[in-house]
């Protein structure tokens, strides 16, 4: 027996869905190109056949999917073309007549075979088809219901705009065009899935992009090979350059405004139908530690905020380990009454402090992830109760310290800080082999588990692109927006990563200056 007809075909792309005469052109007899998309549509009873008769009395049917607003259907479809209009003479009407001149719908696309018709049924749109025409019309003509446009829970701000992104892709489309008025902004639509179809927009602006980074994303994305895309991580999973990473490569937001914004430093986003988190790369540690109020607020308080981020996200990687570490290896780092009041407080703990930190830390996160799955009425109320009430009993029954309840709690608070929520997570992933160094090695253990995770840092990429970048490799001009931001007029070039053809953003003309003369002393008193 031949060993290549065993062996599994696990390199081969998924088959296309469907009868195989879905390809054929349509047939003269409407009867019998009805015929062939029921047997297509067969046990879909979402499906909508509309037979009508032309004012021309030829027959006619419409297809569209059940479910949506019919209003333009009857007004801007069957009216005109089931009443007739005056003067007109009694030979049949052609299908660029019936397109130019009784269509009311702007969006009309013509289809020559029955996969196109299918897929555009299955895409909300309503088909029209004639006798005798081996033509049919594919018209825009369904509104179907979707979420309205509001302000991202996960991303909100104090100063800045409150519109996020909804599920469907026309709507997302928009509002980023809303934010760039400019024809430099290029959108190319893709479909990924086999059965899912499901629409896909590259975003990027011509002349400030990198085209061989355009060029990749075409690359990576015409590589998915899969039988659906429900949501965008499937693509962020299937394009990311390191899989194994456990810190992102790929940023995603909900917010239009930060999707313009990383456009015009000359990065692409994609936008997925059915999803309102947009992806966006390539991006650096820097960015997924930058909230999108940074650039709104002066300066100054953009400065202070990016400093107690910096400060609570080394609070929540090392705080736990280096309480383990003290308190099991390297005592003499603290200072004496430091080290009584800890020692009395775990005199009666029969567990080691690496053993009460991890039951901390996985309650914390039990907690936290049972806030997030209950309703939000009771959720908040439960995360925060629970934690109060389990450290409190915990304490009191002499099983956990009060200090590391303390350790743990500050630390849950410290992860909050991280703006950008699949960072943070990856943050919280680390804290638990750091907890392990600390708890065999001490000291010395938390020094190679840093080192470690800052060799990775420097070698990871993000498209390419280094994530340390522009800190590693280093260059200077970049560093006026990571760990502080300089004032906007002094930021007059993009990113040397992102766009290496169009690098100004603004000339120095722009720098604030006084013009009004001051009002002189003698003048004041003159006035007075």
């Amino acid at each position: 027996m031949n060993s290549q007809q065993n062996k599994p075909a696990t390199d081969e792309a998924p088959p296309t869905p469907g009868p195989t005469y879905c390809a054929l052109p349509l047939y003269q007899e409407l009867e019998d190109t009805l015929a062939s998309l029921k047997k297509a549509f067969v046990n879909c009873s979402d499906v909508i056949y509309r037979p009508f008769c032309l004012f021309d009395n030829r027959a006619a049917c419409l297809l569209y999917l059940q479910g949506g607003d019919s209003h333009s259907v009857d007004a801007d479809i069957l009216a005109p073309l089931t009443m007739k209009p005056a003067g007109h003479d009694a030979g049949p009407l052609s299908l660029d007549d019936i397109q130019r001149t009784y269509i009311h719908i702007a969006d009309a696309t013509r289809r020559t075979t029955l996969q196109d018709i299918v897929s555009d049924v299955m895409a909300f749109r309503v088909v029209l088809l004639i006798a005798f025409e081996r033509e049919a019309l594919s018209l825009n003509a369904m509104k179907y219901p979707q979420r309205a446009i509001a302000e991202p829970e996960t991303e909100s701000v104090i100063r800045g705009p409150h519109a996020g992104f909804t599920e469907d892709l026309d709507t997302n489309v928009v509002q980023v065009r809303r934010k760039l008025h400019t024809p430099d902004l290029k959108i190319e639509y893709m479909e990924l899935g086999s059965y899912s179809h499901t629409k896909v927009a590259i975003l990027y602006l011509e002349g400030v992009v990198n085209p061989n980074l355009v060029t990749e994303v075409r690359e990576r994305l015409g590589r998915i090979q899969i039988d659906g895309i429900l949501e965008s991580g499937y693509i962020e999973e299937l394009i990311e350059d390191t899989p194994y990473s456990p810190f992102p490569q790929i940023q995603n937001t909900e917010r239009p405004d930060v999707v313009a914004s990383l456009l015009l430093e000359g990065r692409f986003a994609l936008l997925i139908d059915g999803t309102p988190l947009a992806l966006m790369a390539p991006i650096n540690l820097w960015g997924a530690m930058a909230s999108p109020e940074d650039y709104y607020e002066r300066f100054f308080i953009t400065n202070l905020l990016r400093w107690i981020r910096y400060l609570f996200l080394f609070v929540a990687l090392f705080l736990p380990s280096i309480y383990i570490a003290v308190t099991t290896f390297n005592q003499e780092v603290l200072p004496t009454n430091l080290l009584l009041s800890i020692a009395a407080a775990r005199e009666n703990t029969p567990f080691p402090a690496l053993v009460e930190a991890f039951s901390m830390e996985i309650t914390f996160e039990a907690l936290r992830e049972a806030g997030v799955r209950l309703p939000k009425t009771v959720g908040q109320a439960v995360s925060i109760v629970g934690a109060l009430v389990i450290g409190q009993a915990a304490v009191q029954a002499g099983i956990i310290s009060a200090p590391m309840v303390i350790v743990v709690s500050v630390t849950g608070i410290a992860s909050f800080c991280i703006p950008r929520f699949n960072f943070a997570i990856s943050i919280r992933l680390l804290r638990f082999p750091m907890m392990i160094l600390a708890g065999t090695l001490g000291a010395f253990g938390i020094f190679m588990g840093s080192l470690v995770i800052l060799a990775h840092l420097c070698a990871l990429r993000s498209f390419g692109s280094p994530y340390l970048m522009p800190l590693a490799p280093f260059s200077a001009s970049g560093l006026k927006d990571t760990v502080v931001r300089v004032p906007w007029w002094a930021m007059r070039s993009r990113p040397y990563q992102t766009s290496k053809i169009n690098i100004a953003r603004q000339p120095q003309s722009t720098t604030p200056k006084q013009r009004l003369p001051r009002p002189s002393r003698q003048n004041n008193q003159g006035g007075a």
